[in-house]
């Protein structure tokens, strides 16, 4: 499925900032055999000082641009034009004993490899409650990927998609306790449970189609970014990616801009500023498809 995607991206503070250094991770990616970048730009208000373009170690894009002069608002609007490629393939997938054997044989520490994937990260510590709640949805003798849609159907019957009810900062411990939360809580919580009962699951970062075709529910999350999660069920299968806000297999609807262990590994926007005050932050979103429905 071809798209064309807009966002604009805006913050504006209580007081000026006189200098400010930020870290862009907006632009979708070009993946081999799943999704093409055909083109992508970024354009900052108020231009900046510096700027310069890296791949970090999970091979995501990221942008660093440099802001010396006082401001009260920065506007980033990225436009791209790509390529979503659907293809879940076959249940290939041990059980979990299975996929225990499996990643003890996998040898390499690239950016895929599952052992990263696997312990805390800075944001996901698996606790003893999100653990148990996964074990109980994997019973019954399913497969990795089976279990990884049993947990994710479960959490999104258990929890409730609220926009007030959560931050940014919001652990997943907490979220899943209240059973609340937006699609960062959903993938942060799914993560947490996977990981517990050691299936390899990474944070992914991105966009919805705005609008769905003929017939078929808006999702949910689609007016920003949204997070989903992905998993490694065993070296047949790989890497397999799963909407808990939604309670879905990603395929064409889903646009892929970064993965990581966590929030903090894909931010779309960080950075140190030298302020006092608070900030707002608005986003505006359009995923349409190119040529109609």
């Amino acid at each position: 499925m071809l798209y064309d995607i807009g966002l604009t991206f805006s913050t504006t503070y209580a007081n000026p900032v006189s200098v400010a250094r930020h870290l862009l991770r907006l632009v979708p990616a070009d993946l081999h055999g799943a999704q093409t970048l055909h083109s992508g730009r970024l354009d900052v208000t108020p231009a900046p000082l510096g700027r310069s373009r890296f791949t970090d170690f999970f091979g995501n894009s990221a942008t660093e641009i440099a802001l010396r002069a006082p401001h009260d608002e920065i506007t980033v609007r990225m436009e791209a034009r790509v390529d979503r490629f659907a293809d879940p393939g076959l249940d290939l997938s041990p059980d979990l004993g299975g996929l225990a054997r499996e990643i003890a044989a996998f040898r390499g520490l690239g950016p895929d490899a599952p052992h990263h994937f696997l312990g805390s990260s800075p944001r996901i510590a698996p606790a003893s409650d999100m653990t148990a709640y996964a074990r109980e949805m994997s019973e019954g003798g399913l497969t990795t990927f089976g279990t990884v849609c049993a947990v994710g159907m479960a959490l999104h019957r258990d929890m409730k998609f609220d926009p007030e009810a959560t931050t940014v900062e919001t652990p997943p411990a907490e979220a899943f306790a209240r059973r609340h939360g937006v699609c960062q809580d959903f993938a942060q919580v799914m993560i947490a449970g996977l990981r517990g009962i050691g299936v390899p699951a990474g944070y992914v970062s991105g966009f919805l189609r705005t609008n769905p075709p003929p017939g078929k529910p808006r999702l949910e999350g689609a007016d920003a970014m949204h997070a989903w999660v992905r998993a490694w069920c065993g070296f047949e299968t790989g890497w397999v990616e799963f909407d808990p806000t939604n309670a879905t297999v990603c395929a064409t609807d889903h646009i892929v801009v970064a993965y990581g262990r966590d929030y903090g590994d894909v931010s779309p926007m960080r950075g140190v500023l030298r302020i006092s005050g608070g900030q707002k932050i608005d986003q505006k979103v359009d995923v349409v498809p190119v040529g109609g429905p």
